[in-house]
């Protein structure tokens, strides 16, 4: 079987395989395409709780970029955790050098649930360097915020704020919606694409602990979908789809949080194809 189809993800490794790069190569895999790896950190973890964490040196990802360059034809690629300054410099560097074809920038840099991911000296720098490299950039609601320095406490709110984020570069805005036990209220995504399109993608809220790397699945679906030359607007819808049927379909792995379910979501991509 001959593969054309290639995407890359640049992300740190959870040792539990629920987030960053395996999450990310779950997703290209349930989705039909090769997923190819640069690494920039690794984290010891387990479903309760991170224990340590370790960032790659910026010349060892630099040389990552440059053997796959030489050796494959990646067609879209995205970015997880890119720890601190150095990492980001390397990566936007790199980037800007090398046409891995268009970028999905999730910046997690803040969780679903409000915790600090990103040295807070490095947030500018984010913004200098990445936004603008972002084909299509997904901020949870939180990191919306935090990019924006805007509080977003209605929808006229996420709007202009999906706005201020193309203003500094990012062609596509996906701003994820808010997940808060107990909720009620359907979990709603706003997106605004680079002609002006703007809609909402509304899915009923999922109690459970099993949503760990939910972020991380949207964007590389995203990623994938543009590797097959997909419109935008197409690859987000698919990658909300995908991401409620894998929080939908609990998978029960670990004792405490757990991953989303990339199988129901594989499945969901097989019955569409047919």
């Amino acid at each position: 079987m001959k593969c054309t189809t290639q995407a890359l993800t640049i992300a740190g490794h959870d040792s539990d395989g629920s987030a960053g790069m395996p999450a990310d190569l779950h997703a290209f895999f349930a989705d039909r395409v090769y997923g190819h790896g640069i690494l920039t950190a690794a984290v010891a973890g387990n479903s309760q709780g991170i224990y340590a964490s370790q960032i790659m040196p910026a010349d060892f990802i630099a040389k990552q970029f440059e053997v796959l360059a030489t050796d494959f034809k990646i067609q879209a690629a995205k970015t997880g955790m890119l720890a601190d300054d150095d990492v980001i410099n390397v990566v936007a560097d790199q980037y800007e050098k090398i046409d891995f074809g268009p970028l999905v920038v999730d910046p997690v840099i803040i969780t679903k649930h409000g915790a600090m991911l990103l040295a807070e000296s490095a947030f500018e720098l984010f913004r200098k360097r990445m936004v603008p490299l972002a084909t299509v950039l997904t901020p949870n609601f939180f990191e919306a915020q935090k990019l924006t320095e805007r509080e977003l406490k209605n929808d006229e709110a996420i709007i202009e704020a999906a706005k201020e984020l193309q203003q500094m570069g990012a062609q596509n805005v996906v701003i994820k919606g808010q997940h808060q036990p107990g909720q009620v209220k359907p979990v709603r995504d706003f997106v605004r694409l680079a002609d002006g399109e703007e809609f909402w993608l509304s899915q009923n809220y999922v109690a459970t602990n099993r949503v760990n790397g939910t972020g991380d699945t949207y964007s590389a679906i995203i990623t994938a979908e543009l590797a097959k030359k997909v419109g935008v607007k197409q690859a987000v819808i698919k990658a909300n789809q995908f991401v409620h049927t894998a929080i939908q379909n609990e998978l029960t792995v670990g004792h405490q949080y757990g991953p989303i379910n990339h199988w129901a979501g594989m499945k969901l991509v097989s019955e569409n194809k047919e």
